[in-house]
């Protein structure tokens, strides 16, 4: 049986230890401890637990950006997720007139602004979906 903890130690120690994408000496995307996401990927296992650890970051920064956000009804709450998911939660608060309105809970007004958008003509549906989803607590 191989002993993993020494396994991983030495793993570690020849392939080093990089959280974000780099191109190893084969040009290859590589990701972690030597991860070759060109030829090997991710299991699906894997990309649910980065979801998932994606989803809890991008909640707790929106959790600090909006006072009132866990008083906003559970829709509002997961269509920030998405939003912030998508842009980035520095980019949804330039959204001067979305976030003013979300935090007066004027639901169909942040919907409109969200679709008066450079971003909703970007990504079409996804916000229209969004919007829909705030605009439902009006």
């Amino acid at each position: 049986m191989i002993n993993m903890k020494r396994m991983r130690e030495q793993l570690i120690l020849h392939e080093g230890l990089k959280l974000t994408p780099y191109r190893c000496t084969s040009d290859k995307l590589t990701i972690g401890v030597g991860r070759n996401l060109d030829d090997r990927g991710i299991s699906e296992e894997t990309a649910m637990q980065m979801l998932d650890e994606d989803i809890n970051i991008v909640h707790g920064e929106l959790l600090k950006l909006f006072p009132s956000f866990s008083d906003m009804p559970e829709i509002v709450q997961e269509s920030l997720v998405d939003l912030a998911f998508n842009m980035g939660t520095p980019t949804l608060m330039k959204f001067k007139a979305t976030v003013a309105a979300l935090n007066s809970q004027q639901w169909a007004i942040a919907a409109d602004e969200l679709l008066d958008s450079r971003y909703a003509r970007q990504v079409g549906q996804r916000a229209q979906t969004i919007a829909d989803n705030i605009r439902s607590c009006a």
